[in-house]
């Protein structure tokens, strides 16, 4: 067992749900029950698999827990395209919080790998 807040990958995956949680304050209320509760879901679901995996038995189960983490990171992903698109997050937001994305994914993705 991990202890997972050493993981620099639930590191950064953490501090994305932060990011994530401030840029949705400014997104209109009748978003909340939308797009808002959607984002706030999928990026706080990355560094939940990372925990719960880290706390299973075998190295296999805490693979899948991985994947299941990349898959959130792309669905994020997503939804910052959306936000950019309707207009509730800038380009430059877009294109930091895009920058923290992929290079989550990439992270999360060689982590499995070395597992």
């Amino acid at each position: 067992m991990l202890d997972f807040q050493k993981l620099l990958i639930w590191q950064k995956s953490h501090a994305l749900t932060l990011d994530v949680y401030k840029i949705t304050k400014s997104f209109p209320k009748e978003e909340i029950f939308g797009l808002v509760s959607q984002m706030r879901r999928s990026a706080s679901s990355i560094p939940t698999n990372i925990a719960e995996g880290s706390g299973r038995q075998t190295t296999a189960d805490f693979k899948r827990f991985l994947v299941i983490g990349i898959g959130s990171v792309s669905e994020l992903e997503y939804q910052f395209i959306l936000s950019k698109d309707i207009g509730y997050i800038s380009q430059e937001q877009f294109d930091s919080l895009s920058s923290k994305v992929i290079e989550l994914r990439k992270m999360i993705f060689a982590y499995s790998q070395k597992l």
